[in-house]
């Protein structure tokens, strides 16, 4: 299945049904009165977090979301049938934003939360309800109020505790592979992965669930590259996970870290100051572990701590995600004295 983040839909509630002209006509009732029915209200329409939804690829091919209209009112003073409730599935993590003005409308992050995207129009009195002392046989009836209409653009961000960012090529497909069982794809070439991945990590007796986004370029945030427009996926993440390769042929190490700083800030001044675990990949690669110190002290006058790790053996990754629970878990207990509603990954 293609994983696709962003779509644009058109909604319509349902009409409302029509109210009735109608007057009584039964055998030996004389001066039978007007008995018309008032109209059904129209279906809304209504979006659903489905937890069994992972992508926006079927909002590509299907725009047009039309509610049910009511149904005209009956004789006998008889109300017309409501037109059902139009749902549509939507993965968690959905934001739902009006396309002419730019408001977010709803941010569907729990499983199963719904929203009603458009009101249907209430049905019509029918001409019994206009009956009076001095208008006893009104010959008329309302129609339907029409349902809203919205035009409304669709973009998914990946619910996730951790994101891995990072140059190309740093190994961040490997190691969610290493990690969890995620199918992340990987090769020796840049942009490799072309979309995010999810994987779910088990560590001691928790359980995160890791997003990995294709690789960062300078001037990313201003559109450069694959990972300007996956930069949202790790907006939600509580911490992230900085993976900086250590092979012979990627860039300064030093550097790395800063181009990818300064991208995270470029996107979004929060998620520059989301806790994150800054490492050094592919230690494998690494002839004199004494490199390593080194590269320790470097990162150490600038007032960043490093951990290294090798996600193609699998060296050391397991420390890496306590430390991010750690970070995590830290930063939320800050938050806690706040906020009571604080809670463990």
């Amino acid at each position: 299945m293609r994983f696709i983040d962003e779509a644009t839909i058109e909604v319509v509630a349902g009409h409302g049904g029509a109210g009735r002209v109608s007057f009584r006509r039964e055998s030996k009732v004389a001066r039978g009165g007007p008995d018309g029915g008032d109209g059904g209200r129209g279906g809304d329409v209504i979006a659903w977090a489905d937890p069994n939804t992972t992508t926006l690829l079927d909002h590509r091919y299907k725009r047009w979301y039309r509610a049910p209209a009511g149904e005209q009112g009956g004789k006998s003073q008889a109300s017309g049938a409501a037109g059902e409730d139009l749902v549509i599935p939507l993965p968690p993590g959905t934001v739902i934003t009006d396309h002419s003005s730019g408001e977010v409308i709803a941010d569907l992050v729990e499983p199963d939360a719904r929203i009603v995207l458009a009101k249907a129009g209430r049905g019509g009195r029918g001409n019994a309800f206009f009956t009076t002392s001095t208008r006893q046989a009104p010959r008329f009836a309302q129609d339907g109020e029409v349902g809203e209409s919205f035009t409304l653009d669709l973009s998914l961000k990946l619910v996730a505790d951790v994101g891995i960012v990072g140059l190309p090529n740093a190994g961040k497909s490997t190691f969610i592979r290493k990690v969890s069982r995620s199918q992340a794809r990987v090769a020796d070439y840049p942009f490799t992965t072309l979309v995010p991945n999810l994987g779910v990590a088990r560590v001691d007796d928790r359980v995160l669930v890791i997003a990995d986004i294709p690789g960062l370029v300078e001037g990313a945030s201003e559109g450069h590259g694959l990972g300007d427009r996956f930069l949202k996926h790790v907006e939600r993440t509580r911490a992230l996970i900085h993976l900086i390769s250590l092979s012979p042929d990627a860039p300064d190490p030093l550097e790395a870290y800063e181009i990818i700083e300064k991208e995270l800030a470029a996107h979004s001044p929060e998620l520059a100051e989301r806790p994150r675990v800054v490492v050094l990949n592919k230690i494998d690669l690494v002839d004199d572990r004494y490199e390593l110190d080194l590269w320790r002290q470097a990162f150490g006058d600038r007032g960043v701590s490093i951990l290294v790790s090798s996600a193609l053996t699998g060296e050391d990754v397991i420390p890496v995600l306590r430390e991010v629970i750690r970070v995590s878990d830290a930063a939320d207990l800050g938050d806690s004295e706040d906020d009571d509603s604080w809670s463990p990954i």
